[in-house]
């Protein structure tokens, strides 16, 4: 059984032992700063390491500005809302994608309609979403909408896939002649670099995620990028419960959000952020070493960074061949009860029964894939 071959080469990479999918690595200023952050008392949303992590960030990704917030989901949320996404709105994102980006489109009122994806990024596919839109799309004043619904579709978001950077280029084709604002998914790719360019500064907003499984982690936590200064003012603004900066009066002039990131958290960020380029390098190494051990394996191949792209390699990722694909659960079985822990593929988002009645593009792409991807133990101190 393929299993088989499958544990002996990733023994011969990791060695014996348990393994995670994906834990977090603390060995450079973590406790120096959440300690002074302590003693400081300001653990909550103000404190100058929110402003700091901000600033870093911001620079780190070449974006003009990083608004530090609770989490990806609420990062999200909120950047589609300054699109300009509606009630009752299509937004096109990708049925391969974690439920999070999904459920940001649904918290606005708005409707996901799900996309094919790309066998080699993983992302949505620019080609497959444009012969779609050509048949259901019609234009209405200043907009298209879904012929089939009458609905605005208003936004389009990419998810970069495990951290691998999907094809920009032809998604932002496709926004500019569909007339979508595009909203990057970053929550997985930070690090990763599109023709030279971090992810999550091309689209109007885009966002990321440091929650405990990501590459670096603030416990909780996610951020806005933009690089526009008026929408990065108004995404501080909702962020913090849209309050006017009275010294001492509590006045609201709109419907905000709590979701400032607390100081505490920040603290952890910076000293992650510092260590983001060896985290980025290990990552790399992890993956040529499963590569060399997975080499003789014919029926497998890893998900390698796109032509043009680096990649963060966040979560090393298995693909089947179609031939073995019947076999994936026996290998996540066999793997776990042998200590290495290993995923599939998120189940697909039409799939998921809040979202069964949402439009979506045939999706050949992504059902094979779906069947046919193993995350494998992808820790950065692993290599």
């Amino acid at each position: 059984m393929i299993a088989d071959s499958i544990i002996n080469a990733l023994r011969s990479a990791l060695g014996e032992g348990n393994f995670a999918l994906h834990e977090p690595r603390f060995t450079g200023n973590e406790q120096r700063y959440v300690q002074e952050c302590i003693a400081s008392t300001y653990v909550s949303s103000v404190g100058v390491y929110v402003d700091r992590f901000e600033k870093e960030l911001a620079a780190y990704t070449g974006a003009r500005r990083a608004i530090a917030v609770v989490n990806g989901t609420a990062a999200l949320q909120v950047a589609l809302r300054l699109s300009g996404v509606q009630a009752n709105d299509e937004v096109i994102v990708p049925a391969l994608t974690f439920v999070a980006t999904t459920n940001a489109v649904h918290y606005l009122g708005a409707l996901p309609h799900f996309a094919d994806s790309e066998e080699t990024t993983l992302g949505i596919d620019p080609r497959a979403l444009r012969d779609w839109l050509k048949s259901i799309a019609e234009p209405a004043g200043d907009a298209y909408r879904n012929r089939q619904t009458g609905r605005r579709i208003s936004a389009l978001v990419p998810m970069h896939t495990f951290g691998h950077p999907c094809d920009l280029e032809g998604l932002l084709a496709v926004a500019h002649d569909y007339r979508l604002t595009l909203v990057e998914d970053a929550a997985e790719s930070l690090g990763s670099l599109y023709q030279g360019q971090h992810t999550g500064t091309f689209g109007l907003l885009g966002t990321l995620s440091f929650n405990g499984n990501k590459i670096i982690t603030t416990g909780g936590g996610g951020a806005i990028l933009t690089n526009d200064e008026r929408l990065a003012d108004h995404a501080k603004h909702l962020t913090t419960t849209a309050k006017l900066p009275y010294r001492w009066d509590y006045v609201h002039d709109e419907v905000g959000y709590n979701f400032r990131m607390p100081n505490l958290n920040a603290a952890l960020g910076c000293a992650q952020l510092e260590q983001l380029p060896e985290f980025l390098a290990s990552k790399h190494r992890l993956f040529e070493r499963y590569q060399a051990a997975l080499v003789d394996i014919d029926e497998v191949h890893l998900v390698e960074e796109p032509s043009g792209s680096e990649s963060n390699y966040w979560l090393q990722t298995l693909v089947l061949s179609d031939a073995v694909a019947d076999q994936r659960d026996a290998i996540l079985q066999v793997t776990n009860d042998t200590g290495l822990m290993t995923r599939p593929a998120w189940r697909l988002m039409h799939r998921l029964e809040p979202y069964t009645e949402c439009p979506h593009a045939p999706l050949p792409v992504a059902e094979s894939l779906e069947r046919r991807i193993v995350n494998l133990p992808s820790s950065a101190r692993l290599a």
